[in-house]
């Protein structure tokens, strides 16, 4: 299914929900790790599971690079979601979280900029196309809820 399971749509909804209402109780103008914090409690106390700045272990070519690689957040083991605070989203952005993507082994993930005046404006679901991988082993995933 190209634009994710059931499962993968009703977190990603539920992650669009949570930022909509972090923002309209902080507004714009604060640091992304602000939003990243008041997002993860939002969605923990909806019941989610969230773990955040989650280090992603690279392997080139046989060796594990140190590059202190980590995602902002993943929802329920499901969703990998990037915070961000800039004037407008760029390219650059998406191509970053569907690298995320390809390492974490989720499918689905939520940009969101949290620097738009109105959050609506500033939001972009991402569904990879590759084939489902495995998680990769330092994978831990979330608990079911």
């Amino acid at each position: 299914m190209i634009d994710g399971t059931a499962d993968e749509r009703a977190c990603s909804g539920a992650v669009v929900d949570a930022a909509m209402h972090v923002h309209s109780l902080l507004g714009a103008g604060l640091l992304e790790g602000v939003y990243a914090k008041c997002l993860a409690r939002e969605l923990t106390l909806r019941g989610h599971s969230v773990r955040r700045e989650v280090p992603v272990p690279i392997t080139y070519k046989g060796e594990q690079i140190d590059c202190a690689l980590r995602l902002d957040m993943i929802v329920d083991g499901l969703v990998v979601v990037e915070a961000k605070t800039v004037d407008r989203l760029h390219p650059a952005h998406t191509a970053q979280l569907l690298t995320y993507l390809a390492l974490s082994g989720c499918r689905v993930g939520v940009l969101l900029n949290f620097h738009s005046p109105r959050l609506k404006d500033g939001i972009k679901r991402v569904v990879s196309t590759r084939r489902a991988t495995p998680r990769p082993p330092w994978w831990i995933s979330a608990p079911p809820r």
